[in-house]
């Protein structure tokens, strides 16, 4: 296999349209490529530049876990942070856990700060949403985003074996005149749901116009932590 590795955009598009396949995520499909074969020739973004962009609002797919950090919104680097061991952040990008793993545990951070996604294809670079690039499984160039006024996040501890653990992330963003907006997302097990509501002061206020939500499908632990870091996340910026 012949593995290319583009420093542009467009050369990266050279190599898609000659049929190099993308290799994000080949901590996980290299077990499918043993299995299967392996493709003649592949295509990594570690070095263009656009894929590996860090900021306050920017988040390039070709970044490693671990380097997840700085400007990043909080939510995202708590989430990073909590992936696998040292060794699986170190090699772990952020666009490989997005689109090419079953686990996905940047997306929930991701829903919650309402990310758009930019998409590399042969023939062109265009943005979309979160549920369209997991759907199809895209190419992912980069995230952006809208910083939050704050940010939450909190995985469960499991068992090697048992199912992923529950993930829950809130942020709370300015949403102009329409006033402040609080989004949370879970995942539980393989299913990750997403909610938002206006922001209020009042905990139970804001829990009450959530159950009317996806998330009040979720089983009573999960509620039960969405209820935790809700009330966490509106008293600290009751505080402030």
């Amino acid at each position: 296999m012949l593995l290319r590795l583009p420093t542009s955009v467009s050369e990266a598009q050279e190599c898609l349209a000659e049929g190099a396949v993308p290799i994000g995520g080949a901590t996980l499909v290299w077990a499918a490529w043993q299995r299967d074969g392996f493709p003649e020739q592949a295509v990594s973004l570690r070095e263009v530049p656009e894929a590996n962009v860090i900021g306050r609002e920017v988040l390039g797919s070709a970044v490693m876990l671990h380097q997840v950090g700085g400007p990043v919104a909080e939510v995202l680097r708590r989430a990073a942070a909590s992936v696998g061991t040292g060794a699986v952040r170190r090699t772990a990008t952020v666009g490989g856990n997005l689109v090419g793993s079953t686990l996905r545990c940047l997306l929930p951070p991701a829903l919650v700060l309402d990310a758009r996604c930019t998409v590399l294809e042969p023939h062109t670079v265009y943005e979309t949403d979160l549920a369209e690039v997991v759907a199809k499984r895209h190419l992912l160039l980069s995230l952006r985003w809208r910083e939050p006024i704050a940010s939450g996040y909190r995985k469960l501890s499991a068992e090697a074996g048992e199912e992923p653990p529950l993930v829950v992330a809130c942020a709370v963003h300015a949403d102009g005149d329409a006033g402040n907006r609080l989004r949370v997302a879970v995942r539980d097990g393989y299913e990750v749901l997403s909610a938002g509501t206006a922001y209020d002061t009042d905990a139970e206020q804001v829990l009450h116009a959530l159950q009317g939500t996806e998330l009040g499908s979720l089983h009573t632990t999960a509620r039960d932590v969405v209820r935790q870091e809700v009330t966490t996340l509106l008293d600290r910026l009751t505080d402030q």
